[in-house]
């Protein structure tokens, strides 16, 4: 059996593929269009990922602050999507890249592990590619905004 070559992940100073994907409660959507109110992190995850289950409400509080706009990307279904926000209290746009459609968005930016945050300027160049969790990381693209509270269990870091 020949191995399956596995895409590159793209990385800071790449340009950002113009990926084009339906939101969750929503009509198509590009990633040009979402540029064009500047900066935004596309955080792609899976809903059965302990690690993506761990991130993503952290991303929902600095998306939340206004420091950052944040898009998940999720590689599931509509339902379970629907779902996994609803269980986490994730309020940021979602976009769908679910395995039926092959899962474009992913394998233009070379996913290989969830959760992969993308930092991409306005101009469509990536700044910083993040894998799995690391605190520092989460930290510094909080940009200030109250991510961690007192009582968090929050690792330093853990591999997606």
């Amino acid at each position: 059996m020949a191995a399956r070559k596995q895409p590159r992940l793209l990385d800071a100073g790449s340009r950002a593929p113009d990926i084009r994907l339906p939101r969750l409660d929503g009509p198509e959507t590009t990633l040009r269009e979402i540029l064009t109110h500047g900066p935004v992190l596309l955080a792609f995850f899976k809903i059965s990922c302990p690690v993506c289950q761990l991130t993503l409400p952290f991303l929902d509080r600095i998306h939340a602050a206004g420091a950052l706009p944040i898009y998940g990307i999720s590689q599931n279904d509509a339902e379970d999507t629907r779902e996994f926000n609803r269980h986490f209290r994730i309020t940021f746009p979602t976009l769908l890249d679910p395995e039926e459609g092959h899962f474009p968005a992913s394998n233009a930016f070379g996913i290989s592990t969830v959760p992969t945050l993308f930092l991409i300027g306005r101009d469509g160049a990536i700044s910083r590619v993040v894998e799995g969790w690391s605190r520092k990381d989460i930290e510094s693209l909080a940009a200030g905004a109250e991510v961690f509270r007192p009582g968090d269990n929050v690792p330093e870091w853990k591999a997606g």
